[in-house]
This record gives C-alpha cells, sequence and structure tokens, in this order.
C-alpha cells in the first residue's frame, strides 16, 4: 500500500467566482453564442444545461471575465445543492458561469482531470458539507474552498488514476448515447402512429377531407381535434388501476425497503441512486410495479417529470411528492408510458398554488385526456416498443454498476490502497 501526501485545494489550483447579470438584464431563451451556467445545472461531475438560458452580446462581453472553459471544474457554492461538482464539457466551452458557482483551475501542480475525482470524493464531499455549516443557507465561500484537503500523489500518478476513472465515465457516456438513440426511436414511433395517425394498416385520407361526416371519412371530431374513427378520448383517470401519491416514509439507512423521491426522475428515466431506505411497512398497492409511470407533483423545477418504471423492483415505493400512475389491465402498459412521456410539458403547466408550493394532483392529473387507439393497435405498439425500451433500461442498469464500481475504486485510487497497473489491466481485458 502506497500513502500519498495530503494538500489543500488552494495549494494546487485556483478559484474564481461566477457572476451574476446586472441589474435589469433578463435571461433569453433565444439561443446565443453565450449560453449561461447556473447552478442547477452543475452535479454528479458533469455540466449539463438541460434548460438552456443565454446572455446577449453585450452582457457577454460585461462579464467576459467570468466565463469558463473546456474541463474547468466548477463547484456550487450556495443553496440546497452546495458542494454538487460538474466539469464544463467542450460545447460550453466560453459559457458564463453564476454567482451560486465557482470554477477551480489547477495551477499546474495538480492534473485536471484529477481533481475532479478528488471533489468527488467521500472525504471531500464530507469536509464541504462541514465548511458549508448547517444554516438555512448553506454558503462555501472561495477561502473555505481552499482549505479542503484530499491525497495527492505525484503529477504522472495523477494523469493515471484521471484516465482510469475517466475510463469508466466514457462507458457510461457511451452507453448514455446508446439509449438517448433508442429512446428516442420508441418516442418517434408513438408520434408517428398516434400523434400524426400513421399507423399500420391506416385508411388512406378521404376526397371528402377531415370530419365527422362524409362516407369513408378518415378522421372524427373529438374534443382533442380530429382523430381516426373507432379511436376514443379519455380521461388519463379510466386507463389506470391505481392513481396516488406515495406513502410518508420513516427514513433508515438500515431500512428494508427504498423510497423514490422527485431527485430520482429527471431526464424521462428513473433512477435510484437519489433513493433513500426507509423502514415503514409498504401498503402493497403502493409498492412499486413493472409498468407503473412516476410523476413528480409538488414545487417547482422538477414538477411534471415522468418516468416509467422498466425494473422489477423489490420493496420499492414513492414518498408523497411524486404519484403512481399504474395502467389497467385493459390498456397496453408500453402505449400507456409513452403517451404520459408524451404528456410531460402538459403536467408541468397544470402544477397550482404559491411559488415553492405548487401542486399536482391526483384529480388534476386523472383529468387529463388522452386519445386512445383500440387495444389491438396499442398490443402492435407494445410488441415493437418493449424490446427498444427493454434495451435501454439494460444499459441504464449497467451504467449503475460501473458508477457504483468507479465509486468504489475511486476511494482506494486515491489512498493508494490498490495498485494502479493491475487495475489499468483489469480495465483494459474488459473494454477489449
Amino acid at each position: 500500500m502506497m500513502v500519498y501526501g495530503r494538500v489543500k485545494l488552494g495549494e494546487v489550483a485556483s478559484i474564481r467566482g461566477g457572476k451574476r447579470l446586472p441589474a435589469g438584464k433578463d435571461f433569453t431563451t433565444t439561443e446565443t453564442a453565450h449560453p449561461y451556467i447556473r447552478a442547477r445545472d452543475i452535479g454528479g461531475g458533469k455540466v449539463e444545461v438541460n434548460d438552456p438560458v443565454f446572455l446577449d452580446e453585450g452582457t457577454a462581453q460585461k462579464l467576459a471575465r467570468y466565463t469558463v472553459n473546456k474541463g474547468d471544474v466548477c463547484l456550487t457554492i450556495v443553496g440546497a445543492n452546495v458542494g454538487e461538482m460538474g466539469v464544463v464539457p467542450l460545447h460550453l466551452d466560453g459559457a458564463n458561469l453564476t454567482e451560486n458557482a465557482v470554477k477551480i483551475v489547477t495551477n499546474g501542480k495538480a492534473n485536471q482531470a484529477f481533481l475532479k475525482y478528488a471533489l468527488l470524493s467521500d472525504d471531500a464531499m464530507a469536509q464541504m458539507k462541514v465548511l458549508a455549516g448547517g444554516a438555512a443557507q448553506p454558503k462555501l465561500g472561495i477561502y473555505k474552498i481552499e482549505t479542503i484537503e484530499f491525497p495527492c500523489p505525484p503529477l504522472p500518478l495523477q494523469h493515471r488514476i484521471a484516465g482510469i476513472l475517466s475510463a469508466y465515465d466514457e462507458l457510461i457516456e457511451n452507453n448514455q448515447r446508446r439509449i438517448r438513440i433508442l429512446e428516442d426511436m420508441a418516442r418517434s414511433l408513438y408520434r408517428e402512429w398516434f400523434v400524426h395517425f400513421r399507423y399500420p394498416g391506416a385508411p388512406l385520407p378521404s376526397p371528402f377531407g377531415r370530419g365527422a361526416g362524409g362516407e369513408g371519412a378518415l378522421l372524427t371530431d373529438s374534443t382533442l381535434g380530429p382523430i381516426p374513427q373507432g379511436w376514443e378520448v379519455k380521461k388519463l383517470g379510466e386507463l389506470t388501476s391505481f392513481l396516488s401519491r406515495g406513502l410518508s416514509p420513516s427514513y433508515d439507512d438500515d431500512g428494508v425497503s427504498l423510497v423514490i423521491n422527485q431527485k430520482c426522475i429527471r431526464d424521462q428515466r428513473l433512477n435510484l441512486g437519489p433513493a433513500r431506505r426507509q423502514k415503514k411497512p409498504i401498503p402493497e398497492d403502493k409498492q412499486v410495479r413493472f409498468g407503473d409511470v412516476l410523476i413528480n407533483s409538488t414545487g417547482v423545477g422538477t414538477l411534471g417529470r415522468v418516468a416509467q418504471v422498466y425494473s422489477n423492483l423489490e420493496q420499492c415505493t414513492v414518498d408523497t411528492h411524486v404519484t403512481i400512475a399504474r395502467p389497467s389491465d385493459s390498456t397496453n402498459l408500453d402505449f400507456f408510458g409513452c403517451a404520459l412521456r408524451n404528456q410531460q410539458e402538459n403536467f408541468e403547466r397544470l402544477g397550482v398554488g404559491a411559488t415553492g408550493q405548487t401542486e399536482l394532483g391526483r384529480a388534476v392529473i386523472g383529468h387529463v385526456e388522452l386519445v386512445i387507439p383500440p387495444n389491438s393497435l396499442q398490443a402492435h405498439f407494445g410488441a415493437l416498443a418493449r424490446p427498444i425500451l427493454a434495451a435501454a433500461t439494460t444499459l441504464s442498469n449497467q451504467n449503475e454498476n460501473l458508477r457504483r464500481t468507479r465509486d468504489l475504486l475511486l476511494p482506494r485510487l486515491l489512498s493508494g490502497q490498490i495498485d494502479i497497473k493491475t487495475t489499468e489491466t483489469l480495465i483494459e481485458e474488459a473494454i477489449a
């Protein structure tokens, strides 16, 4: 076992703050060459701007000293997500950074990629929590960040350690790209059949045009506009066998069951990483099942997000901020999941209440109207969509295993507990 000396972050890197927009300047959603990185965009080792906002040319020039470059490590310093960290990707090179985050740039005494993993370690994260304090508004000042300590091997070893851990991240990213392609395939198939009505066996358009009357008419009127003859408009509640919020958990790290919260639902996928354990008995109907659709139903920012359960989860439920929508036996679950994912923007608009207390009620969800094709067409769609979505789920599960392995290696590599050369050989064999 090799023991590496510890250094303070300020000894091997410079920490520079971001900047808020000047008074009177608003964000714009019109794309410009100057994206703005907010604290919410930073976390899990990545900087991802999912709901982009941009600066105009004049504002961007005034804030030019607060830009970030590819490879810069960004760290959030204020609020509930204080201590979240991410690395700037190539497409955000030159973006402006919020005042609620800092960028960390090596001074040449540390490998930039190594800094990312050093700050992702449990040891560094625990130090940040202590330094931020337990106030209602935790904050990490630059002078505090500079005191964070971590093991610091010689530069050549830092490079090798970063290479080992980066190999896992690259495998994860490759899988993510494949997942996005598969999900886009399922999404496009759904829209082609059930939004544009170009489904197998669809009759040719009638020479009489759209409308409820006329012999051979292709479409008929409905509350949602023209739909194919023989199709129906139904309320979501009519398609479910169970529609309810989850339970109020009794959290316990030694609990036997898992609780899904709103952080677990993002990008229309279910990630059990942020889920927590609890000890309360789970009522049978609130035990999450294969095919259930989960809808975030409280607050702002995450309200309305949708994900479908595509695994058999044992002893797993959701908390009271998430709604379970379970398809009835007469509704194809693959069609049901795609239909509700297609409604996500609608769900986001339907929240009501004061700022910060917005709620998406069960009754509101249940009254959302959907265009429903015959059962035979639902089943045909399910037969095509199920293998696509199952493949995406398999890749997602592989990513969870890769993340766990990487996270187990991280502290051992940083502390010198495991041999670097042996680990490199194992990774090369796994990739081959």
